[in-house]
């Protein structure tokens, strides 16, 4: 987020992680401006069930702004059904082209169970490596701690829990209050 816009905002750690035939997203609830924590229990992570089958979105960046693009994944899952990837990229055009989506300050990690993308505003479908993929202030400490615990005994969920923990632990905003979504 430009710091021209958006002076002092920070906030949100949001984790998926697909394993054992489940994926896990998982985010955090800390939303901060400067060094002020202004809320500790936002809900970062959203199901959403457009005709009937279940995707789930993480979210980071300003609120209004993905909530809005929530919507927008919403109807082109409509209109798509099944195809998440052609969705993801449907949204990222859109949000790279249209005058008013691209001012939108927003990241989205988006899972129906199968398939993970991170999308963003400058029109990247991301999918990720080693089944794992993190975003926000904390997502680095995240993606890190999960990939250490790809290699242990741990679940999906397992997973997902001790790497927002970790991160928690490591970045000023991002809270142990989980918002935790499962498919699969």
């Amino acid at each position: 987020m430009s710091d021209e816009k958006f002076p002092g905002w920070h906030g949100t750690t949001i984790l998926a992680v697909r394993r054992g035939g489940k994926v896990v997203v998982a985010g955090d609830g800390q939303v901060s401006v400067g060094q002020t924590v202004m809320k500790g229990t936002a809900r970062k992570v959203r199901r959403l069930t457009p005709g009937g089958s279940d995707v789930v979105v993480g979210f980071a960046g300003s609120t209004a702004d993905a909530f809005t693009l929530l919507e927008r994944l919403e109807k082109k899952l409509e209109s798509a059904p099944g195809q998440l990837a052609r969705a993801c990229v449907d949204l990222a055009k859109d949000w790279r082209m249209d005058k008013y989506l691209r001012n939108l300050e927003a990241m989205l990690i988006v899972t129906d169970g199968k398939d993970i993308f991170v999308v963003t505003g400058a029109g990247d479908v991301l999918e990720p490596e080693h089944d794992v993929a993190a975003i926000g202030s904390g997502g680095n400490y995240a993606l890190a701690a999960a990939r250490g615990l790809m290699s242990s005994d741990l679940d999906a969920e397992g997973v997902a829990r001790k790497a927002m923990a970790i991160a928690a632990d490591i970045c000023v905003y991002t809270n142990g209050n989980l918002t935790v979504e499962v498919l699969g």
